[in-house]
């Protein structure tokens, strides 16, 4: 079997599969592995549908999802936050919503100094949290799923999110860039110290 209907045919079982889908968690190789670049290992059709059921993913679970976190090894990732948290919290947080993004090979260049530091959770540590400092802003280049390319930037939640998930393409995890002794529960973090927030994914 080749390599891409090795992929295809991993990408037709998670299609498959019971929703809500069981997000892949700490410990698995797959979120520790450098994604393969996406150059059309899947026919057009099926990375359509795996981008489609990505999203579908999302509502009231996530703001972003990467493809290694459901098992699949491509550098490819989905983003929409409709930034539905108190008003305060968001002005804090630079939080707007943010419409749907398709990560196709994306790379995040920072833009400026400024750092900020927020908790975030991810579907794939569950049940923790812990303060990340990310940048401020950051530029960032991909392609749509159709293949098109695009450039942006992204300033405050968008852009902590945009990094949050190229992470995971890269096989990071929010932990490594986290300060070990902010490392909470999530009910402990909403009982002591914040109101809850959908984390990144």
């Amino acid at each position: 079997m080749s390599r891409a209907d090795e992929l295809a045919e991993q990408v037709h079982a998670l299609l498959a599969a019971p929703r809500p889908w069981s997000v892949t968690q700490v410990g698995d190789p797959v979120l520790r592995r450098t994604a393969e670049p996406y150059d059309g290992q899947l026919p057009d059709g099926l990375l359509r549908e795996l981008l489609d059921a990505m999203f579908r993913h999302l509502p009231g679970v996530g703001v972003g999802l990467a493809a290694p976190q459901v098992g699949i090894p491509l550098a490819v990732a989905v983003i929409q936050d409709p930034a539905d948290v108190p008003p305060q919290l968001a002005a804090e947080r630079e939080r707007v919503p943010q419409p749907p993004l398709e990560l196709v090979n994306p790379v995040v260049t920072p833009l400026g100094p400024r750092y900020h530091a927020f908790n975030e959770g991810c579907l794939s540590v569950e049940g923790l949290t812990a303060v990340v400092p990310r940048h401020a802003q950051v530029h960032l280049s991909a392609l749509d799923g159709g293949g098109r390319a695009y450039e942006l930037e992204l300033s405050g939640w968008p852009a902590r999110i945009a990094q949050h998930e190229t992470d995971h393409l890269n096989g990071v995890l929010y932990l490594d860039r986290a300060e070990p002794r902010s490392l909470s529960t999530t009910g402990n973090y909403e009982r002591f110290w914040a109101p809850p927030t959908r984390p990144p994914g």
